[in-house]
């Protein structure tokens, strides 16, 4: 008998659980929070769910499936998306078993009190060099998406982010098209299962890299949304562009006409300013990440929905990119100034994200010195941060010198540059010399957080 009502109590509870998650995956204008994990200092998740509401988040995209955030977002409302991580794409994708076995593990403990109403699968897949995951991309997609339902809890939207990299071509937008390397064996498959699954095609949209790559011939206010005389006319659908934002979105919704799926609605996955960054990076400040930000909330909450030329109305939902400044990102500079709170919780600029506040209620940030919008002219050295760890410098520093090209050859005994024999000097000259040979190549002043740029001349 105790058997018998245990079993029933399991059954009811289960469907319990099942009702909680399936619902309802609600679409909205609100604007959520991209919650990176990318740092060595950054608030515990209960603490982050707290600064996640204090910024007024309506969803929050975490990378992951991590138990403690998905926790510490429970009985809240907000909404919550989730990532199958990239390294499992492929077991997944030709194993219903590992899906079934990820969504027990990762979805179906928290459903039931935490809002999960977004499952992307992996990130950027298709910014990365031609290999196997491309083509095992959607059918993971599937089997993830096939698991979910198995487990009767079908409303949770599967997709995967992808960047502006997708398109072969994008200017004007009417030309929007697929790159050719995709087109046909990743893209058409992947939009007819969005189609079919009525989700949505998550797209990371960055005005700012655009803009800082053609600076000449893009004007800042357009990128920034904060533009009120230029415009640009496509010369075939004779649509008028007031920003860069509305341009980048509608060469993706031409590059799915192109391949027949007119309707499939865009999720902005990521979008963002940087507000800081290396010297040789242009326009990455507080400022201009204010007025990015602002604007863009403005823009995506406004009701009713203002959508973009070639879908007039349409809704938008979004993730700002991003909740911290992560401080071991790598890459670039900007890479860990996306954030709108800094590490101690305390907010890099003003911005509420629900778009209730003015604009003239912020409080105004000083402008920027106009050479902060120009690319850096003076010479730049890369070296040692003062905080960097003996043991791990001393190996960021072997590499430095195993890349060739003779970088380390003058801080080598009896050398010219050998002196003063200090571990943080010598770690400066190899960075700095490793640096100004492969920084053309994509080699970065990082080395693991390590190394940070100066203006100021080390030697002196």
């Amino acid at each position: 008998m105790w058997i018998l009502f245990t079993f029933r109590f399991y059954i009811l509870s289960l469907k319990s659980i099942i009702w909680l998650c399936i619902s309802g995956a609600e679409f909205s204008s609100k604007v959520g929070i991209c919650y990176g994990q990318l740092g060595n200092n950054l608030p515990s998740p209960p603490e982050s769910a707290k600064l996640i509401k204090s910024v007024k988040a309506a969803r929050v995209k975490i990378y992951d499936a991590n138990p403690d955030i998905l926790k510490s977002l429970k009985n809240t409302d907000i909404q919550v998306s989730i990532m199958v991580p990239n390294e499992i794409i492929n077991n997944i994708s030709s194993n219903g078993s590992l899906a079934d076995q990820w969504i027990r593990t990762n979805v179906l403990p928290y459903c039931h009190h935490t809002k999960i109403r977004y499952l992307l699968v992996g990130n950027e897949i298709l910014s990365s060099p031609d290999n196997i995951t491309w083509s095992n991309l959607v059918p993971a997609m599937r089997k993830i998406r096939s698991s979910l339902k198995a487990h009767g809890i079908p409303k949770i939207k599967v997709g995967t982010p992808l960047a502006m990299d997708v398109l072969q071509s994008s200017f004007p937008p009417s030309n929007g098209t697929f790159r050719s390397d995709t087109s046909s064996t990743v893209m058409k498959p992947m939009l007819q299962f969005l189609n079919r699954t009525k989700s949505f095609f998550f797209l990371d949209v960055y005005t700012y890299f655009p803009w800082s790559s053609d600076p000449k011939n893009i004007n800042l206010d357009y990128a920034l949304l904060e533009s009120t005389n230029i415009t640009y006319t496509d010369p075939v659908t004779n649509l008028t562009y007031t920003n860069l934002f509305d341009q980048m979105i509608d060469a993706v919704i031409f590059a799915m006409r192109r391949l027949g799926y007119p309707n499939i609605r865009i999720f902005i996955a990521e979008t963002g300013w940087p507000n800081g960054g290396d010297f040789d990076q242009i326009g990455a400040n507080i400022y201009n990440a204010a007025t990015y930000n602002r604007n863009i909330v403005k823009k995506l909450t406004t009701k009713p929905a203002i959508g973009t030329p070639a879908r007039p109305g349409w809704v938008l939902p979004s993730f700002i990119f991003s909740l911290y400044n992560e401080n071991q990102k790598p890459g670039p500079g900007t890479e860990r100034h996306f954030g709108l709170l800094y590490p101690n919780g305390s907010q890099v600029y003003e911005i509420d994200l629900s778009g209730e506040t003015s604009e003239e209620e912020y409080k105004q940030q000083p402008l920027p010195k106009p050479t902060n919008n120009e690319l850096y002219k003076g010479k730049i050295w890369c070296v040692a941060a003062k905080a960097a760890n003996r043991s791990e410098l001393t190996g960021a520093l072997s590499y430095a010198c195993s890349q060739g090209n003779k970088t380390c050859d003058p801080i080598k005994p009896g050398k010219a540059c050998h002196k003063p024999d200090s571990l943080v000097w010598h770690a400066s000259y190899a960075f700095s010399s490793y640096w100004s040979q492969f920084k053309r190549l994509g080699g970065t002043c990082y080395f693991n957080g390590l190394a940070t740029q100066t203006i100021k001349d080390p030697s002196k």
